[in-house]
């Protein structure tokens, strides 16, 4: 009996991407020429689904109104890590599975970190920006103002998910010394081994070179990076966010980005998203600004593609999930 899959992808995460893995997955027995891609209104989303039992999406909403109108509906897999576009209690109520990628994308940003690190400890960005306006810094290879190698310094990495310990892992291979912050894990026995420190936050700012953070936004971690906590950091110390916006006070850390008590930063996430063409951290010569790319990598796509028409493959065979939400 044929079944049918409703996919609604994006710009990013394509539509073709995921229709591919799931017929690598499922085979073309399940009616999969039929499969349509959509990007629209949610009424537009009902009309597309209609008696659809599965849905595969990144972004298209999922509201309990919804859910009313798709009574066929039994599976949703959603190509990222938190379902935040779906209804979750209603799911729950209408027994519509939602399943999710979570890490999808944690290689991409742990990677996209490292190279944050580098462009801001080894000057990187200051010597393009020179050459840029036509200037040639020659003063760059003093030793009162060249960069500094990671193997000599202390990285500060706060947060230990997905990301945290892929950060982590990748900094071993330069040799510093890493110093971690998060009061819900434990370190690996492989990183522990490794010299890798799991410390109290006020000791890890005080102590790091570094500081990047990979926290998610809650009621304890928003706004974690602020007047105080910026106050308890090392003079002169490189601070990078590619999590999430929400965890810096943007006033403050400007405050300390003018005065040089934070050296530089290297900026990818921001509380408002685009930012404001008059944002005064747009003007800092200190600053490194990235559109929120940390994430997107070709690898990205079809990971969560594949892991997506995994889930599909799982429910179609009877078998449980691997990452329910």
């Amino acid at each position: 009996m044929h079944r049918k899959i409703a996919i609604i992808g994006d710009r990013f995460m394509l539509p073709e991407v995921f229709r591919i893995e799931i017929e690598k997955a499922c085979g073309n027995s399940l009616g999969l020429d039929k499969v349509k891609e959509y990007f629209g209104h949610p009424d537009e989303v009902v009309d597309f689904v209609g008696d659809a039992e599965i849905l595969v999406t990144q972004l298209a909403p999922l509201s309990d109104g919804m859910m009313r109108r798709l009574p066929a509906l039994k599976l949703v897999a959603v190509s990222r890590g938190g379902p935040i576009n779906i209804d979750m209690a209603a799911a729950k109520a209408h027994d519509i599975r939602v399943v999710n990628v979570p890490g999808r994308n944690a290689s991409a940003v742990a990677e996209f970190t490292i190279g944050a690190i580098l462009a801001e400890t080894r000057l990187i960005r200051v010597g393009h920006e020179a050459l840029r306006k036509g200037e040639w810094r020659g003063d760059l290879y003093r030793a009162d103002r060249t960069g500094r190698e990671l193997s000599e310094m202390t990285v500060g990495v706060v947060g230990y998910g997905n990301i945290g310990t892929k950060v982590v892992r990748l900094l071993r291979a330069f040799g510093c010394r890493v110093l971690v912050c998060d009061p819900y894990v434990q370190l690996s026995a492989d990183d522990r081994n490794a010299g890798v420190e799991l410390v109290a936050f006020d000791e890890l700012l005080s102590r790091s070179d570094v500081v990047t953070l990979h926290s998610r936004v809650t009621a304890e971690t928003r706004g974690l990076i602020n007047k105080d906590t910026i106050a308890g950091m090392k003079a002169g110390v490189i601070f990078i966010n590619t999590a999430r916006g929400p965890l810096v006070d943007y006033d403050a850390l400007y405050e300390a980005l003018v005065s040089g008590h934070i050296a530089c930063a290297m900026l990818e996430t921001f509380a408002i998203e685009p930012v404001p063409s008059d944002w005064p951290l747009l003007q800092l010569p200190n600053v490194t600004l990235t559109p929120h790319i940390a994430g997107a990598s070709v690898r990205t796509v079809t990971y969560a593609a594949e892991q997506a028409a995994e889930e599909v493959r799982r429910y179609l065979a009877g078998l449980p999930p691997v990452n329910p939400c």
